[in-house]
Parts: C-alpha cells; structure tokens; sequence
C-alpha cells in the first residue's frame, strides 16, 4: 500500500501536471470503484482542476464549484500519467480522467477491488473522509506521545493506525522501528519518555528520508511501479536476509495478509518473537533467541 511518502510524491506530481487542467470526462470501467453514487459522474466533465491534497492516504482533487475527487488506492491502486486520450480497456484499468492535457489512469492489480474514487460536493464532505491521524512530521513530541499512548496497543499497530498517526503502514512501520531499536510487540504505555523521544524521531528522519529519496528519484517524471517496499530498507521484506547493522539474520511475524519484519538482536534484545502459526507448531523447538536459531 502506498504510505506518506508515495502519496505526497503521486500529489506533487499532480500538482506539477494536472493543476490548470480541464477535465474532459471521467470513464469508468468498473462500476464497483465508485464510491459515491452523487453527483453523477458526469457533473465533473468541464471542470477545471484546482489543486491536490491528501487526508491520510486518500489523494484529494480539488475542483471548481466545490467538487472533489478523492481516491483510495488501498494496497494495489496505482496511477499511471498517459500523454495522450486513452480508455481503460486494460484487466486492471478501474477508471481514466481525461483531460486537455493527457490522461490519468487508475488502475488496481488485485482481485479483491478495494480501491475506491469518492466524488463530493464539499469539502466538509472530503473532511469527513478523514481518519483523523496526526501529521508525525509537524507535531510536537508531547502531541505525539500523547496520541501513542492513547491506547495499550503493540507499537506496530499503534503507528499504523489511521486514527492515531496519518500515512505510516506495514512497510515504514517496519523501518521506523529498527531504526528506534525497539520490538515491534513492545506495548505503548510501556515505553519510557526517553524512548517516545526516540520512536518520535525515528518516525520524523524515516519519512523524511524517503520523501527526499523518491523526489530525487522520480524528478520531473511522473512516478510509475510505486510501492512502499524499497531494496534499500532495512529489514522490511527482507526476512531471512542479513540485518545491515549487526548482519543477524532478520525475523517475521506473519499475521492475516501481512508480515512484520525485525532484527532481533537489533530490537528485541536477542528474543526471537512468536509466530502466530510456525511457533504453534514448533512448540517446544521454537527458538528462544537468536543464537539458538543461528546454531
């Protein structure tokens, strides 16, 4: 799924292509992305393009006359910039804006469908999309405790909760954990001042890293294959792979559809953590910590 940095690179380069623009019409090949059933899809035709933001990973068009597109391109929707005025024909092609200037294209490479385009006639509406996390980037270290702390959760699903924190998901959570040297199971009320102070951080250089990366990456181009896994990560997909600090083979935690990744020399001093399904099975042979399981 893309997280804060590929959504702030899709609405940089929309700003930098699309804003000015016409929108000519909306073509819609799969019925079920529409969200919102009005306006008709149509009242959007002729209407010129304001500007782009984003609630959380939601990519907000801003329209003339109080119109709005947001899209949710959940784990598999991508956009794709067309030079000139094409229809989705494709097996993954959800829907294309035409516009005067080119075409955008929506797509989602999954059979589950759960990438949504919303079309709203305010922007209180747009507001109320909102899952409501705070922005990591501009808040203080005591706002940022705070809604940490808010509940006892694992740290892992504390920062990729919508409602707590806007755009940190399965990947960057990852990553901004190694990089505070802290489990992934470790409890939030748990946590010292000392180490919020160091999480908070952690969060901040992370994801500012990565915006800077993939700005430097893409330039003026608009950005194609996004994807918040990244070869240069430390420990995110990279299970069984050396950690790049203390090269201990990196550990997984499998769980529903995803997979939480982590050093456990680095973040969990040694302990191998359970897995849900290869420890109840192993019961008595699974390894306690990371020597045992190297030996």
């Amino acid at each position: 799924m893309p997280e804060l940095p590929d959504v702030l690179l899709y609405v940089s380069a929309l700003e930098r292509l699309l804003r000015g623009a016409t929108i000519r019409q909306l073509h819609i090949r799969s019925p079920f992305v529409l969200r919102t059933f009005e306006p008709d899809p149509s009242n959007i035709d002729g209407k010129c393009i304001e500007g782009f933001s984003h609630r959380g990973k939601r990519i907000v068009w801003h329209l003339e006359g109080d119109r709005h597109l947001v899209f949710h391109p959940m784990v598999a929707g991508r956009f794709h910039w067309k030079t000139k005025d094409v229809r989705p024909t494709g097996k993954n092609d959800l829907l294309a804006v035409a516009t005067d200037c080119g075409t955008l294209m929506f797509t989602e490479a999954s059979s589950k469908k759960r990438a949504g385009l919303w079309i709203l006639c305010s922007l209180d509406a747009v507001n109320a999309l909102d899952p409501g996390g705070l922005d990591v980037l501009t808040c203080t270290t005591a706002e940022f405790r705070e809604r940490l702390q808010s509940e006892n959760n694992t740290l892992k699903r504390a920062l990729a909760d919508p409602r707590r924190f806007t755009g940190i998901g399965n990947a960057y959570g990852d990553k901004i954990l190694h990089a505070a040297r802290l489990s992934p199971l470790r409890k939030t009320q748990q946590l010292s001042d000392e180490e919020v102070v160091k999480l908070h951080n952690a969060v901040r250089q992370c994801l500012t890293e990565w915006i800077e990366r993939l700005a430097k990456k893409w330039g003026d181009k608009f950005p194609e294959k996004v994807t918040a896994f990244h070869p240069e990560m430390a420990v995110h997909g990279k299970f069984d792979q050396p950690c790049p600090v203390c090269a201990a083979p990196v550990q997984r935690i499998r769980y529903a559809d995803n997979e939480c990744n982590y050093c456990a020399r680095c973040q969990t001093g040694g302990r191998v953590l359970a897995d849900r399904s290869l420890s109840r099975l192993l019961k008595d042979n699974w390894p306690r910590n990371i020597d045992e399981l190297e030996s």
